[in-house]
């Protein structure tokens, strides 16, 4: 990219020497390509914090719908009337909360109903178990037209525009759609029928009137267009500022503005901010031991939070932090947040532990360890409570690898080997570094109890596992069946969708006190590191 942008500046420079017409010309329809790339850069990020958004409220409702279900309130009684209330209340976006009983309303978070108000038709299911309703009159308080979203013997009605309520440049409109084309939501779309000329799968580019950016995920896609006639207008009033200046300084003064442009919206940039701003936080995913299912600890996962509260996942951007350096300070924000989170936690309960991801250079300069060791001296966490996650990745320079993994076990650390079977040496990786624990790959696991060619694997991992005296950890048990295979041949700990989703602190500290208190306690410390 370097490289082709110093080509244009020094094509540009060649133009403006050979005259003023040539370079202007070739400064215009580079300014086109690059103003559309960039439009096209920001639209795809529209339709991707969108779909963020609108997975939040499907989210939040369904999470307010099985708490009334948990309650089981008498139906209809002043306490059950109050917990939906209570519901609309703590979820801004719904705006009621009915009860049906025998396909009938009997109250809402209004009151009781009067009358025979029958549930309306489903139009999807989300993949989360809500039936949909996309557009319905309230019964009760005959307000606007809602989307219900219904679970169990409860429904939440939510305004469609909440599920598409993000702040849109001029111009620029907004489709959510379900996976069978209809429309859930849109923001200030003119007519719906252009929707019907863009491409059904995900994509970016242009027709006769728009620009367009399209992004499915998770059942939901995001349309976001904005006319071409904006680009236009921009375009034709910075040419005709510039040309009266001369076809070399038009041509300087456009590069500076395209290299300035790139600048604020690369990637890299807004991770450097994020960084300084520290907008990194961590859910934690339990981690339980499989004889027992005692949850023993959990593993930390950083999440990038940005300041309109949207998560970006960790694959788009743990990628760019780790080519670019940023790797190092993420982690150790990550540290700090264990610590924040979980501290008094983890010092009153010493039989749990944190396991943090090392990247391939803290594992090559060990650098981590010290920043590691003072900031638990200083909260009182003890050292076996954190174990250390490698990934092959960082084996590059097995040497250092080793001196670093070495150090940390004899700190009292305990090390795990992360994604294993993934690389291409991995039992010249097992036998030639200290090592504690390793974890099983997701895409073993999910072999579990099929007929392929990869699926006796899974066992020739927990077999040299226990050959070489190294616990087990399981990766992205999804099925009872997998985590019974697991726990029939002897791995010690699983983790994954099957106990519960990585889980922001608060939650993670209420999972881990229910789970102590149904299946007991862990022995304290788990120790694993032989020190």
């Amino acid at each position: 990219m370097q490289v082709r942008r110093w080509r244009v500046i020094a094509m540009g420079i060649f133009l403006a020497i050979v005259g003023a017409a040539l370079p202007i010309a070739a400064m215009a329809w580079t300014s086109w390509r690059v103003a559309i790339q960039k439009e096209l850069y920001i639209l795809d990020l529209v339709a991707e914090r969108s779909l963020v958004r609108a997975g939040n409220t499907f989210r939040e409702a369904k999470g307010a719908l099985e708490a009334i279900e948990a309650a089981h309130l008498p139906a209809c009684s002043d306490q059950h009337i109050a917990q939906m209330r209570i519901g609309t209340i703590n979820v801004p976006s719904i705006a009621e909360i009915g009860y049906f009983e025998n396909g009938f309303i009997k109250c809402t978070s209004w009151g009781r109903a009067a009358g025979n108000v029958a549930k309306s038709h489903v139009d999807y299911v989300t993949p989360e178990g809500l039936e949909v309703t996309l557009r319905i009159q309230p019964g009760i308080s005959h307000g606007d037209q809602m989307t219900s979203l219904h679970l169990g013997h409860h429904n939440a009605l939510v305004a469609p525009s909440r599920f598409a309520d993000i702040v849109l440049r001029d111009r620029m409109s907004l489709a959510l759609l379900n996976d069978k084309g209809q429309i859930i939501s849109t923001q200030n779309l003119p007519d719906a029928g252009v929707l019907s000329t863009l491409p059904a799968k995900d994509g970016r580019g242009m027709t006769d009137t728009s620009l367009y950016s399209v992004v499915t995920e998770d059942g939901l896609t995001a349309i976001v267009l904005e006319p071409r006639e904006a680009m236009r207008t921009k375009l034709v009033r910075e040419l005709t500022v510039l040309l009266p200046i001369g076809a070399f300084i038009a041509l300087f003064i456009v590069g500076i503005v395209i290299w300035m442009s790139r600048k604020r919206l690369s990637p890299e940039t807004e991770l450097e901010i994020a960084v300084r701003n520290r907008e990194f936080i961590v859910h934690y995913q339990p981690i339980i031991e499989l004889k027992t299912n005692i949850c023993v600890g959990a593993e930390a996962l950083v999440r990038w939070r940005r300041p309109d509260g949207t998560l970006v996942r960790p694959d788009r951007f743990i990628p760019l932090a780790e080519e670019t350096g940023l790797i190092e300070p993420i982690t150790d924000q990550v540290v700090e947040a264990i610590i924040a989170d979980l501290g008094p936690m983890l010092v009153r309960d010493r039989s749990s532990h944190i396991a943090i991801n090392l990247c391939a250079e803290d594992v090559k300069s060990g650098r981590i360890l010290d920043f590691i060791d003072l900031r638990l001296a200083r909260a009182g966490i003890r050292k076996e409570q954190i174990w250390l996650e490698a990934t092959e990745r960082g084996f590059i320079d097995i040497d250092a690898a080793r001196i670093t993994l070495d150090r940390a076990r004899k700190a009292g650390h305990s090390v795990a080997i992360d994604d294993f079977g993934t690389g291409y040496s991995s039992l010249q990786y097992l036998q030639g570094l200290p090592l504690d624990a390793l974890k099983i790959d997701k895409s073993f696991v999910d072999t579990i109890g099929r007929n392929t060619a990869t699926s006796t694997v899974t066992l020739h991992i927990i077999e040299m596992a226990r050959e070489l005296g190294l616990f087990s950890v399981a990766e992205g048990i999804e099925k009872e069946e997998q985590a019974a295979y697991l726990r029939e041949h002897g791995v010690d700990f699983g983790q994954g969708w099957l106990f519960s989703r990585p889980l922001p602190a608060e939650e993670f500290i209420v999972f881990h006190r229910q789970n102590k208190s149904r299946y007991g306690s862990a022995p304290e410390v788990i120790q694993v590191a032989s020190v």
